[in-house]
């Protein structure tokens, strides 16, 4: 049996054994992928000892993300870029990372919203915190020109120095002036989720044509979605990032490729 598994603290709110239990129904595959909830005193020495856990592979969440791209011995670039991994596998007896993040925000958008980036121009990121690196980085890929926005400036300014002339930083409270000329735009806060705070963004200054995209996915529409489809602008919600940065992990342990259907957005979405 192929075995694979969610590493965390905590690890009991994922999907992610939900996604990988469907693909492995599917798929006929004598595979098994569950939850692992490692205490932070003990993940240094589960990475270092990788080999020795039984897994296939596994995907990694809060708060190991920065510590595995650390641990690996080798990583895709994406993983060096920003410094995070939320994917390993074993190759050749040795750790290796990736991350996905920004393949499945980039694929949930062009799943819901085919012509989002037709013409990429300015994008408008709030928040600087992890998801927001890949995020910005895939951005950066599609060839937009990408405003970060967060209550800490000096972390924005960290962020946006990984790219230069192409990524610039300011504070959270000037998110408004810049809305007015963003073409996207994507909150990658934890604002909104299960209902906890809300973006704060006037929706009335943002052009009639914009892209807007929050990360969150519990729930499906968060409040600053909620607000912007009041106001008639076209909104895609962060469960498709979920599904579609489930796929080149599974791949990797399991040998076949998976696709995202809506027959596994429903399972998911059920259990939200």
């Amino acid at each position: 049996m192929i075995r694979a598994a969610v590493i965390g603290w905590p690890v009991s709110q994922s999907r992610s054994p939900l996604i990988h239990g469907h693909w492995l129904e599917r798929f006929g595959i004598d595979g098994d992928y569950g939850r692992l909830a490692i205490e932070p005193e003990r993940i240094d020495g589960f990475l270092a000892h990788f080999a020795g856990s039984g897994l296939a592979g596994g995907n990694v969440t809060i708060p190991y993300k920065e510590i595995a791209a650390r641990a690996a011995r080798h990583c895709q670039p994406i993983v060096e870029r920003i410094g995070a991994a939320n994917t390993l596998w074993m190759e050749n007896g040795e750790l290796c990372a990736d991350n996905t993040d920004g393949v499945g925000f980039i694929a949930n958008l062009d799943d819901r919203a085919p012509d989002w980036a037709k013409t990429p121009d300015e994008a408008l990121v709030l928040g600087a915190g992890g998801a927001a690196a890949a995020v910005v980085d895939a951005l950066v890929e599609r060839g937009f020109m990408v405003r970060i926005v967060n209550r800490t400036l000096s972390r924005a300014e960290a962020l946006a120095a990984r790219y230069p002339n192409r990524v610039s930083a300011d504070v959270l409270s000037e998110a408004n002036r810049y809305a007015r000329t963003a073409g996207f735009i994507v909150n990658t806060t934890s604002l909104g989720m299960k209902g906890d705070g809300a973006v704060d963004l006037d929706m009335s200054v943002v052009p009639s044509d914009a892209v807007i995209t929050d990360i969150v996915y519990v729930p499906l529409v968060t409040p600053f979605l909620a607000a912007a489809a009041a106001r008639g602008l076209r909104t895609v919600d962060g469960l498709g990032m979920l599904l579609h940065q489930a796929v080149p992990g599974f791949t990797r342990w399991f040998g076949h490729r998976p696709t995202v259907t809506p027959e596994l957005r429903a399972l998911v979405e059920a259990d939200l």
